[in-house]
């Protein structure tokens, strides 16, 4: 429960009639009985169910750790018929447009209004109008320091909503301290205190039989050769294109090697571009692309493969890293971004513009059997610092500082009446 302040001590519970419900606690001032609001927030999640990688990890997971908290009532706004089940109990759910300008424009306040939460908690982009305090996840600025990774309407549209969000925020969230220094310096007018990082986990990432691992991917996807795994959306920031180059002169280098290269991630409108580099390259019966995939598959990806290459341009955080290093595989990523903060030793770095350091990390850990056992060891004890539950757990104490502070200034302390 949050920090209950002089705000709730009152001898009625007139005050608190606009909350629907509430639980009576002893002051730690007088020891009467006194009535403490339940909070109530709400969430967008219009992500679940919608296969967006990243952003639907994150909320499904935050999920997950609220519907731990009997202290508050928590609300998710869903778009896609099967979110309604994959959102635990005892979160209720109320359904919300698919179409973003409907959501922005209406539905979510008209919904906010109607539930009368204590707050909103959106990713990246808040309603047009809402009557409750915003709290906003603004994983990364990509779009502003990188605008060429995207079609050019979303980053115009990324540019223009995500200000004026971010401006009005009671606070903002973000998931690791480069995020938060990029996210200052793009928006010099916020205040740094309500920045806030709250880093991202692996949830349900861990080491399994690599041998039923490897029957089970061999049964999915027809892979039977021992492969290098690389985790992202089909996309220009994920590099992609430099990786299968980097493959090709390593299989050049090295034609001993039996690997093939493994690309599990979604097919975007940059698909073609990565899939014309893949003919292109020389290896192409070598390298695999798998789609969109599950967290059963993945996890079984992880598990067979031999190692795990994350070669971003740019990341807020950088899961596939994390994911992997949970599943027991050595890592070879990008030294770029967020990532050395994420990896912090664990995994072998290299510039991610540099076609022969990429070649040359992989190279590394497929030669020296010590370094990548070595490499293992530092990646499981790294991602074991990170867990969802410590995620939604400082999320919740955000929400609650931001609700306690609103209820202070809707219904003030009364003040002292001075002694004859």
């Amino acid at each position: 429960m949050f920090v209950r302040s002089a705000v709730y001590m009152g001898k009625s519970l007139g005050k608190f009639a606009h909350l629907t419900n509430y639980s009576i606690v002893s002051s730690p001032y007088t020891g009467t009985m006194l009535p403490v609001p339940s909070m109530r927030f709400a969430i967008d999640a219009h992500a679940v169910g919608r296969h967006l990688t990243g952003n639907e990890v994150y909320i499904r997971n935050l999920l997950k750790g609220f519907a731990h908290e009997r202290d508050s009532e928590f609300i998710a706004y869903v778009s896609e018929d099967d979110a309604f089940s994959m959102v635990p109990a005892p979160v209720r759910t109320r359904r919300i447009s698919r179409n973003p300008f409907v959501r922005l424009g209406l539905d979510l306040s008209a919904r906010v209004l109607a539930d009368r939460p204590d707050l909103l908690h959106v990713q990246y982009t808040a309603p047009l109008g809402c009557p409750v305090p915003v709290v906003v996840t603004v994983h990364d600025v990509s779009f502003l320091d990188h605008p060429e990774y995207f079609p050019r309407k979303r980053a115009w549209q990324l540019q223009l909503t995500v200000s004026r969000t971010v401006k009005r925020a009671a606070r903002v969230l973000t998931v690791s301290e480069f995020s938060r220094c990029s996210i200052l310096k793009a928006y010099p007018e916020l205040d740094p205190d309500k920045v806030v990082v709250i880093p991202n986990a692996a949830s349900g990432f861990r080491t399994i039989s690599r041998e039923l691992a490897k029957d089970k991917v061999q049964q999915r996807f027809a892979i039977s050769a021992p492969f290098l795994l690389s985790v992202g959306d089909l996309q220009p920031r994920k590099n992609h294109i430099g990786l299968i180059r980097a493959f090709a002169r390593l299989i050049q280098q090295y034609p001993q090697f039996p690997h093939s290269l493994v690309l599990a991630g979604q097919e975007t409108w940059f698909s073609k571009s990565v899939r014309e580099a893949a003919r292109a390259s020389g290896v192409a019966d070598r390298i695999l692309f798998c789609g969109f995939v599950s967290d059963d598959d993945l996890l079984n990806l992880y598990n067979a493969c031999e190692l795990s290459v994350f070669p971003s341009f740019y990341e807020g955080f950088g899961l596939p890293v994390l994911e992997a290093m949970a599943c027991g595989r050595a890592v070879a990523c990008s030294g770029a971004s967020a990532l050395p903060e994420v990896a912090n030793g664990a995994a072998i770095l290299f510039d991610p513009y540099s076609v022969d350091e990429i070649a040359r990390a992989m190279a590394d850990l497929l030669l020296d059997s010590e370094l990548k056992a070595h490499m293992e060891r530092l990646g499981s004890h790294r991602a074991a610092h990170f867990s969802w539950q410590k995620t939604a757990k400082k999320t919740l104490d955000v929400f609650y500082e931001v609700a306690e502070l609103r209820h202070q200034v809707v219904h003030p302390a009364p003040t002292a009446t001075p002694a004859h």
